[in-house]
């Protein structure tokens, strides 16, 4: 493999690893909030990667996705180890649940207007590596936010399902087992990719465009 392109897949993969700390964070930060330390106690409310790694979605999918082609590292997708939190400790159990599922994906939108406005910083000086960059690592994030909606476990997307349906923990937490394997299958039907593109390439463009960057 050409040397350039081991270098720009590492690059995007430290980017991935970097946001998904910051989107588990947020779940562990918002959990904390309302109520329940669970998280924090296991470690879990931190900036470190280490603590949020998990073997197969922060690890092997995406390094397999950046390698194995060029046309499969141009669409990147994982998610790292789920944050625990125990309901009962929750101050509002319902409002709450649904709070720390959408905190992960909010982030990455915070991150996401974040970096695009660095980016359009970045245009003031006319640093195209810089701009390309960070407008990369932008929809990398929205990639995230967006794939994460997905309703199915661990996916953040399942936890509001779960929610809304009211399917018992016991009943989740045996679909959590083989959730990775549904999400690798979904992951190969065209439909589901083409929507993630349309929605990250929407979003992406829709915040260029109000952070005015020259045409």
């Amino acid at each position: 493999m050409d040397a350039n392109l081991i270098r720009d897949g590492l690059v995007f993969y430290l980017g991935l690893v970097a946001l998904l700390t910051f989107h588990e964070f947020a779940h562990a930060w918002t959990a904390w909030k309302c109520g329940d330390d669970t998280a924090r106690l296991q470690g879990r409310l931190s900036l470190n990667p280490l603590v949020h790694i998990d073997p197969i979605g922060t690890v092997l999918l995406p390094l397999v996705m950046i390698f194995a082609s060029p046309s499969i590292g141009r669409f990147l997708v994982g998610w790292a180890k789920p944050v625990p939190f125990n309901p009962g400790n929750l101050n509002h159990r319902w409002r709450d649940e649904m709070l720390i599922a959408m905190a992960g994906p909010a982030m990455n939108v915070l991150l996401a207007v974040a970096l695009v406005a660095f980016a359009r910083v970045a245009v003031m000086f006319d640093s195209d590596v810089a701009v390309n960059l960070l407008l990369r690592m932008a929809s990398l994030s929205l990639m995230l936010c967006f794939f994460n909606l997905i309703p199915i476990p661990p996916l953040d997307g399942s936890h509001v399902l779960r929610n809304l349906s009211g399917i018992s923990y016991e009943t989740y937490f045996n679909f959590s087992r083989f959730g990775f394997i549904a999400i690798i299958l979904v992951l190969q039907i065209p439909l589901v990719r083409e929507i993630l593109g349309v929605l990250v390439g929407g979003t992406l463009g829709a915040l260029i465009f109000c952070f005015h960057f020259p045409s």
